[in-house]
């Protein structure tokens, strides 16, 4: 029975079999906490939060540690256990890794996938604790499988291209092969169901042509594997049907002709000292019994994949001169296979984790540099970090290295060294010299020429393919724009001087806005490059300033700075829309209408109408999304404004306090909140560290204006250095 069929009592039961060699006390303080967890919050999360594990356990083959701290996870949010009793029942191994969870716990909270609000969130998780991804992996796998219980058919699309773009191929960079075929089968159902329905039918139709022709090939192949004396198994395995949708676009053929829909799987039981020389053994048996195609072999023992992958791969012609492939390995190497990272862990010690090494040191760059760079971009060189072909290229010293299929001379230098790279000003390949943007090929030998006066150039972003790479140059010429502002700047602040004109930066900037620069960096590096000139730009300048004083000061309203209201960019956008206004109040008839969750409004925020197929929702004009509605779906908003308060009691707000270390500090807050009449004090609790404390505040409160008077006084209050409005 798969896990998602099973009753809560059978997953209990399941999941204590995944995690054998714990204590009888650990057993039933996990039971325990499962139980109470269940009793807060809705079944079905409940059981995705189970069969999650048991894919994390089974599947992924993580250890107990990484099992109980998913399994936490939740139950500590929602306060059924603490992170001490955590700590003091499962270790410290399992209290470190539940801190990592805790600390993206918010991944998938506001959307089903992975956007680029959240993105950094997410290289984060792999910086910290490479586990950490491989939870979440697991976690995406169990929801890809249940998502038609419990997603729309509009969010199960949504999960289906996100896992195809981006966990399938970290899947596949981490060596699982396994969940990425899984996760892409699943991806093409939702994403294109008339293509998988089809194929699935001629899979089905073919399966007893296909298994006869299977047992034609392998049984002469296996007597004289017997003959030999090797234990081993010997079978066929049908390529997904991802993988085959890919080679009927790509060869653009009918289904009938591809014919490498199936693959033969020889997988050797023999000592770790014997792997090699079993392998090429069993290659000549096979080669010499059927014509190999010598283009199409693959050697991945010798020098396996940077994910860890091994084996032999091998096209031979079959009966009916069919080409067969056929892959050969141990049953070590055939568990890296199927699990990548996690077998790495069980044979700790017998191959390098370089590759391993080398993708975390790509994240950690990528989180280096986030700050400076466009989410998008990030997104970008992170998924050039997740290449699937691979080339070898040699230093003069004949040292290896691995590169992705399409990389050039500068990606070669920047993975020696930053420093290298970015003084490489040509080399030599096979002793022939050629430019930094030559492409490498497998077998080159590569020796980089550098030069000191060498500096990284904008146009080298143009052809390096590698994350590293990428990285390090954007990093250099921030270094050097970086110069060139503050030189370019001084020399602007000159200017003005001689002219003895007033400089105030934001007005300024406002300016260059408004002739056509995004931002004041943009317009001192093109008076740098030469493209803009200065002192047309301040005679402009300062006409404008003169035309402001010549205005009639008369006809503007003199208003009190602390009177100003800031207009919101979505506001504005409302306000320029329509006249139409939509009245919210709690005898709105005719229409059904929530209140959106991402932000949770309540009776005094400024707020708009957000209409879809599941009808209206209310959301904050500073709501975190409501940039996006209002540019990606702008013809969906209406303007809304509150007519009278709600019956209700109140609204339940969460506030995020930040202060001194100091119990009389929290006193003084709780009593703050208890004087306020429209304000009503649910629970709260604190967290402190390095002096610090974060207090998270759960109030009920009458109107936002009673909310913001809250505010004021707590961040008015000894010792708060900052309040936050969570929803």
């Amino acid at each position: 029975m798969r896990p998602e069929e099973m009753t809560p009592p059978a997953l209990l039961k399941a999941l204590i079999g995944c995690v054998k060699g714990c204590t009888p006390f650990q057993i039933h303080f996990l039971l325990s906490v499962l139980r109470k967890y269940a009793r807060v919050t809705d079944e079905g999360i409940w059981k995705l939060r189970v069969t999650a594990a048991l894919v994390i356990a089974k599947e992924v083959g993580l250890q107990q540690s990484s099992v109980f701290a998913h399994l936490m996870e939740q139950p500590v949010l929602k306060g059924v256990v603490t992170k001490e009793e955590v700590r003091d029942q499962f270790g410290e191994d399992t209290a470190e890794l539940l801190a990592h969870l805790l600390r993206v716990a918010d991944l998938y909270e506001s959307s089903p996938v992975v956007t680029t609000e959240n993105f950094d969130h997410f290289l984060l998780s792999i910086a910290e604790d490479v586990r950490v991804v491989l939870i979440l992996l697991g976690r995406r796998l169990n929801l890809l499988r249940q998502c038609e219980t419990y997603l729309s058919e509009e969010d199960r699309v949504k999960l289906a291209i996100e896992c195809s773009y981006l966990h399938a191929p970290i899947a596949h960079r981490l060596g699982l092969y396994v969940l990425k075929s899984e996760m892409e089968d699943l991806a093409l159902k939702y994403t294109d169901p008339e293509t998988y329905e089809f194929i699935t039918a001629k899979l089905r139709d073919s399966k007893e042509a296909r298994d006869a022709y299977v047992r034609e090939f392998i049984d002469p192949v296996r007597k004289r594997l017997d003959g030999l004396g090797l234990t081993y198994t010997i079978k066929g395995r049908t390529k997904s049907i991802s993988s085959i949708s890919n080679k009927l676009k790509k060869k653009k053929l009918p289904f009938e002709e591809i014919y490498d829909i199936f693959a033969i799987r020889v997988v050797l039981d023999v000592p770790l000292e014997e792997e090699r020389s079993r392998c090429w053994q069993v290659y000549s048996v096979i080669t010499d019994m059927y014509q190999p195609n010598p283009e199409r072999m693959k050697d991945w023992i010798s020098i396996p994949k940077s994910n860890g992958y091994e084996s032999l791969h091998i096209t031979v012609m079959g009966p009916e001169k069919r080409w067969v492939e056929v892959q050969i390995r141990t049953r070590r190497m055939d568990e890296v296979a199927e699990r990548g990272l996690a077998a790495h862990w069980r044979y700790k010690g017998i191959r390098s984790e370089s590759g391993l090494d080398e993708f975390m040191t790509n994240v950690r760059s990528l989180l280096e540099n986030k700050e400076s760079e466009k989410r998008e971009d990030v997104i970008a060189d992170f998924r050039m970090s997740l290449y699937d072909e691979e080339i070898y290229v040699f230093t003069p010293k004949g040292e290896l290295r691995k590169l992705p299929k399409g990389a050039t001379v500068l990606d070669f230098a920047y993975a020696i060294h930053s420093r290298v790279g970015s003084q490489t000003v040509s080399a030599k390949v096979n002793g022939i010299n050629v430019s930094i943007k030559q492409e490498l090929k497998n077998g080159d030998t590569v020796e980089i020429l550098t030069s000191k006066n060498q500096q990284p150039k904008p146009d080298w972003l143009n052809f390096v393919l590698t994350g590293r790479a990428r990285s390090k140059i954007k990093a250099a010429l921030r270094a050097q724009n970086e110069e060139v502002i503050r030189m370019v700047r001084e020399e602007v602040l000159r200017r003005f001087k001689n002219r003895k004109m007033p400089f105030d930066e934001g007005d300024f900037g406002k300016f260059a806005r408004k002739i056509g620069f995004n931002r004041l960096s943009s317009f001192y590096l093109s008076i740098h490059n030469g493209r803009t000139d200065l002192n047309a730009v301040l005679d402009r300048y300062k006409a404008e300033l003169e035309e402001r004083v010549k205005g009639d000061a008369s006809n503007h309203e003199t208003v009190s700075a602390n009177q100003y209201v800031a207009e919101t960019l979505p506001e504005k956008i409302a306000h320029d829309k329509s006249s139409e206004v939509l009245k919210i109040d709690k005898n709105l008839s005719g229409i059904a209408y929530q209140f959106a969750k991402c932000c949770n409004p309540i009776y005094g925020d400024k707020i708009f109408a957000f209409t879809s197929s599941k009808g209206m929702k209310i959301h904050r004009m500073d709501c975190p999304n409501a940039h996006e509605l209002f540019s990606r779906f702008g013809y969906r908003v209406l303007q809304a404004e509150w007519v009278t308060s709600s019956e209700k009691k109140g609204y339940e707000v969460a506030l995020r306090v930040v202060g001194l270390d100091d119990v009389s500090v929290v006193n003084n807050i709780s009593s703050q909140i208890s004087s306020e009449k429209e304000v009503t004090l649910r629970s709260f609790r604190v967290d402190s560290n390095d002096g610090l404390f974060v207090g998270y505040f759960y109030v009920f409160v009458k109107n936002a204006g009673a909310l913001t008077t809250l505010i004021k006084k707590i961040r008015d209050a000894k010792g708060v250095k900052q309040v936050t409005r969570l929803n």
